[in-house]
């Protein structure tokens, strides 16, 4: 499933898609990295962003939920504080090609 070209992601930002009802994602670029979770905390099961596009911290160095404050690691989606501390957000199979972000079939 295609999600968007990695040149709309921009370094130290994030991009999120509505893919259906029930599944929304999201992708972040860190050190010309990319990675892309489930957006969805597991606390709550609520959605991350404040506004739209918007899954970091004031710093952009955390994925950030906006409900009760938790904070993520970019690169392991590891809970680092807040009510769901050590627990992790879910990693999507992805793949780029030909400049494309697409999710991969072993996608949860």
């Amino acid at each position: 499933m295609l999600l968007c070209h990695e040149s709309e992601v921009e370094e130290g930002q994030s991009k999120g898609f509505d893919l259906s009802d029930e599944l929304q994602v999201f992708v972040v670029r860190k050190d010309d990295q990319l990675y892309v979770y489930k957006n969805e905390c597991p606390h709550l099961g609520v959605n991350l962003e404040w506004q739209e596009d918007q899954f970091l911290d004031m710093d952009g160095a955390l994925i950030q939920c906006s409900t009760h404050g938790a904070l993520f690691e970019i690169e392991t989606g590891h809970c680092l504080f807040g009510p769901c501390e050590g627990d992790k957000l879910t990693p999507m199979g992805f793949e780029v090609t030909d400049g494309n972000i697409q999710l991969t079939k072993n996608s949860p």
